[in-house]
């Protein structure tokens, strides 16, 4: 990942949003550093969407205030708007254009030279993997490729400010790993990332920086590894073997562990502590005997986190 540099890009203070009697969002503030990706996660209902349509100033607030590029954002803000690139869930594209007039036409909202505009077009074509469909209509167009061409138009005017809102829902391994390659360009180039997601293996791959949102509140930031370590099972121990009884309960008698899990053929052990918990159990194996199979052991993930935190899946937005 990039080393981000000084400076907010984004400032969100205070921030409170109300519908009758619903908070959606409480008193929030963060900030977005220059040139990192940060991963806005929250389970449906957390304020995500909301916090993201407030700093657009796509929507009203009660309370707060928002500035980015030291400036106060406002519906109005034009300036302040031109420098934001904005890439929803929801392919939003003209089906009688073909892939590169629907990127030029959407280029050409900010960019008023013609050939500037070309060739901003044509780069935008290159960093999603589109050269070789041009002249293809939306319509002849995959699912994988249809979210490229979305990608395009939302950056190709060289945004500093992107918004990103699960830009790899439905599609195939391919044009996902086309896109995370071209969001790390992207942040590489320096533009500054808004990255919303239900897949928590891209959030760990991509993202400088985590906020996870729930009842409109942060209820923890940080890295992926500071994350992590909010943890209250520190490692999980999978093996594949015949246990007895007795072998099992000196198992759950070992030193940190939390949690035991049998079905008769696998073993998952869950540890509050990550130290040599792997050559105490083999030891404990070998001396007793026990023949095993697959033995593996597992750091939490951001996912295991997630849950602990809300109780949620993320999967239900």
């Amino acid at each position: 990942m990039s080393k981000t540099t000084a400076g907010s890009i984004i400032e969100v203070k205070n921030l409170t949003k109300k519908y009758k009697e619903l908070t959606a969002i409480d008193n929030l503030s963060f900030d977005v550093k220059k040139g990192e990706i940060l991963g806005l996660l929250g389970p449906n209902g957390s304020g995500k969407s909301t916090t993201i349509n407030c700093i657009l100033s796509l929507l009203k607030f009660d309370q707060g205030e928002i500035k980015i590029l030291g400036k106060t954002m406002a519906p109005d803000a034009l300036d302040i708007k031109r420098e934001i690139g904005v890439v929803f869930q929801d392919v939003a594209v003209f089906d009688e254009l073909t892939v590169w007039e629907n990127v030029n036409y959407f280029c050409g909202l900010y960019i008023n030279d013609k050939e500037t505009c070309k060739q901003y077009t044509e780069e935008a074509l290159k960093l999603v993997g589109l050269e070789d469909f041009k002249k293809f209509l939306p319509k002849k167009l995959s699912g994988g490729l249809l979210r490229r061409l979305n990608i395009a138009c939302g950056i190709a005017h060289k945004p500093k400010i992107i918004f990103l809102d699960e830009p790899t829902v439905a599609v195939d391994p391919q044009s996902r790993n086309n896109i995370l390659d071209g969001i790390k360009k992207l942040r590489d180039d320096g533009a500054t990332i808004i990255y919303t997601t239900h897949y928590m293996e891209e959030v760990e791959i991509l993202c400088d920086r985590i906020i996870i949102l729930d009842r409109g509140k942060i209820i923890a930031a940080g890295t992926n590894d500071s994350l992590k370590d909010l943890a209250k099972v520190k490692e999980r121990i999978t093996i594949e073997a015949e246990l007895s009884t007795k072998i099992q309960a000196k198992i759950a008698e070992l030193r940190d562990v939390v949690n035991v899990k049998y079905d008769g053929k696998t073993m998952v052990i869950s540890y509050k502590d990550a130290r040599k918990n792997l050559a105490e159990l083999v030891s404990l194996l070998e001396s007793s005997r026990i023949s095993y199979g697959k033995i593996f052991s597992e750091r939490p993930t951001l996912n295991d986190v997630f849950l602990e935190l809300t109780g949620k899946e993320l999967r239900d937005q």
